[in-house]
C-alpha cells in the first residue's frame, strides 16, 4: 500500500509582514529607550540621596556648633531668632 502524500492548501506563513516587524521593533526599541532612562534616573536618585546623608551629617555639626554656644534652644531658620525654653535664658554648654 502506498503512503499518500497530504497536501495543506493553506501553507502557514514563514515571517511576519514588514509592517508587522517594524512595529513590533519599534516597540522594543522604546522599552529598551524607557528602561535605560529608568536606571539613568536611578542612578540620579542614589547620586542625590547621597549627597542629603552628607548634608543631614554637615547639618548635625552645625547644630552642635549652635548648642555648645547657644545651649540647647529653638533657632528659627526663617530669621536667625532664639526661642529659650520657658522663656528663661539657656545655660551655655562649656
Amino acid at each position: 500500500m502506498a503512503k499518500s502524500k497530504i497536501v495543506d492548501l493553506n501553507p502557514k506563513p514563514e515571517k511576519i509582514t514588514t509592517a508587522q516587524l517594524e512595529k513590533v521593533q519599534k516597540v522594543v526599541s522604546d522599552i529598551n529607550r524607557a528602561q535605560m532612562e529608568v536606571g539613568r534616573l536611578e542612578t540620579q536618585k542614589h547620586m542625590l540621596l547621597h549627597d542629603v546623608t552628607q548634608l543631614q551629617v554637615l547639618l548635625k555639626e552645625v547644630q552642635e556648633e549652635l548648642e555648645k554656644e547657644y545651649g540647647t534652644v529653638d533657632i528659627s531658620i526663617e530669621d536667625g531668632s532664639i526661642k529659650y525654653p520657658d522663656n528663661e535664658q539657656a545655660d551655655k554648654k562649656d
